[in-house]
């Protein structure tokens, strides 16, 4: 059986991660994709683990090779999903969980990889709440969250072209319903072989 990709979209403060450590826990043969980026390793960060930290001339020539399945320039860095290692988990029957940006989204979205996508788009309850998150988190300078809060603006923009919406204002049922999503999600791949097996019953 072929695996699939879900998408998880929305802005820093969204509940993302929590959620999808909760996904993780009942949903097999699923797992994070790791990105590779530019920007520093913070604190607690492992190489390989949560990022592949490289440096921006390293990342510039993957682009030029075309090792990337998507890419984007988000804050000044570079994020990227490199394209073998997706294609060796979908055919091994894996979810591959993609936790990208609009721009990621689409690139994905328009890709070879089209007919395996299951995008949803994360929010908290409110804006206010969003600020709130952001500024508790303590680990951005103000002028960084007001950037956030500017980008996550222009992202809402691109809220009609997702799959689902999940509004975060309570963890356990929006945790359910991202685990009944990411389920289908991998019975998606399965839709697309509909027409053979139609053909094959009709002879039978």
């Amino acid at each position: 059986m072929l695996g699939g990709i879900l998408i998880i979209s929305g802005p820093s403060g969204s509940g993302k991660s929590t959620l999808c450590k909760e996904m993780f826990k009942s949903i097999d043969n699923s797992f994070f994709s790791i990105s590779t980026t530019t920007r520093p390793i913070r604190d607690g960060e492992v190489n390989g683990a949560d990022y592949y930290f490289v440096s921006k001339d390293k990342f510039k020539d993957d682009i030029k090779n075309s090792k990337f399945l998507e890419w984007a320039e988000v804050h000044g860095n570079y994020y990227g999903t490199s394209l073998d290692s997706v294609q060796k988990a979908l055919n091994d029957g894996k979810l591959i969980v993609f936790d990208i940006d609009v721009q990621g989204f689409e690139l994905v979205k328009n890709s070879v990889f089209s007919e395996f996508c299951t995008s949803i788009f994360i929010l908290p309850p409110s804006m206010s709440l969003l600020k709130e998150r952001l500024n508790s988190r303590g680990t951005d300078t103000k002028g960084s969250v007001e950037n956030r809060i500017k980008n996550s603006k222009d992202e809402l923009k691109y809220l009609h072209k997702y799959d689902y919406l999940i509004i975060n204002d309570n963890l356990k049922i929006a945790s359910g319903k991202l685990k009944a999503i990411a389920k289908s999600a991998k019975l998606k791949p399965e839709s697309y072989k509909l027409k053979s097996f139609l053909d094959n019953w009709l002879k039978s």
